[in-house]
């Protein structure tokens, strides 16, 4: 649903980020469990990601979004993989690395990576943003995830053929320092045999749009369309769907994809 998704699903990357980087849900699970018996120096060490290297695979809406979230919060170093530059998140680096140069601070970088395999070697934290079709499915293999840093972190949001699953499973096996955190699953809701005995992945059940906001946007959204299509409005072809969730929405349907293909009628100013 565009529109609505964009900055949710990015904020829920963010969140698998951190919570695989600093071990969250183990040490959730060790301290319901009673085990923590006072504060050791060695207890759950984790990764800091601050002013390292972030990796995103797609640097669409979403990708984007979370590259920002990323570089402003924690003023990492990006490098992108995409069929397309991404003059947008570029810019909008180079904009910040100005802003912090004025600052008396070291300034952040963006650049493009030629392959995927100079991505997945170069970046800290690698965040996959990208569509699914046969191009990108199991574009994260066996091969792919032994290039990665032996301590890198793996965030998935985008679909969950995009990784190989059962060699995900073998990774974090061999390599107890890599860390991965899931949102979305090969074969959902069913996980590849041992994924949720992993303590080093973070696994939650496909909930990057749940928020209420967000729901609700997609719920009003989606009547949009089936009432404005019953009641012949044309369809609307701006970025912006926001007039929709307003109390007077423009008298249009907000988001058919496909309404070139369904020769339908599209809105003017």
């Amino acid at each position: 649903t565009p529109g609505v998704l964009t900055e949710t699903t990015a904020e829920m990357a963010v969140a698998l980020t951190f919570a695989a980087a600093r071990r969250v849900g183990e040490s959730e699970r060790f301290l319901r469990a009673g085990h923590y018996k006072g504060w050791l120096p060695t207890l759950f060490m984790g990764e800091l990601l601050w002013r390292k290297t972030l990796g995103i695979v797609g640097a669409g809406r979403i990708g984007a979004a979370y590259a920002r979230m990323m570089v402003e919060g924690h003023k990492m170093n990006v490098i992108y993989y995409d069929l397309y530059q991404s003059e947008y998140l570029e810019k909008f680096v180079a904009d910040y690395a100005s802003f912090l140069e004025e600052q008396g601070e070291p300034p952040v970088t963006c650049r493009r990576a030629e392959t995927i395999e100079a991505l997945f070697e170069a970046a800290d934290v690698i965040s996959i943003h990208t569509v699914l079709d046969e191009s990108t499915h199991h574009l994260v293999n066996a091969q792919r995830l032994a290039g990665m840093k032996k301590n890198a972190v793996l965030v998935n949001t985008s679909r969950g053929p995009v990784i190989d699953e059962a060699a995900l499973v073998e990774h974090c096996r061999q390599n107890p320092d890599f860390r991965a955190g899931l949102d979305v699953f090969e074969e959902e809701p069913a996980l590849k045999p041992g994924l949720d005995e992993l303590e080093n992945v973070v696994i939650v059940p496909h909930i990057a749009s749940a928020t209420i906001w967000t729901r609700q946007g997609m719920a009003t959204l989606a009547a949009s369309n089936v009432a404005g299509l019953l009641s012949g409005f044309p369809v609307w072809n701006q970025a912006d769907i926001l007039p929709f969730l307003s109390s007077n929405p423009p008298e249009a349907a907000p988001s058919i994809l496909n309404a070139e293909d369904l020769n339908l009628e599209i809105f003017s100013d």
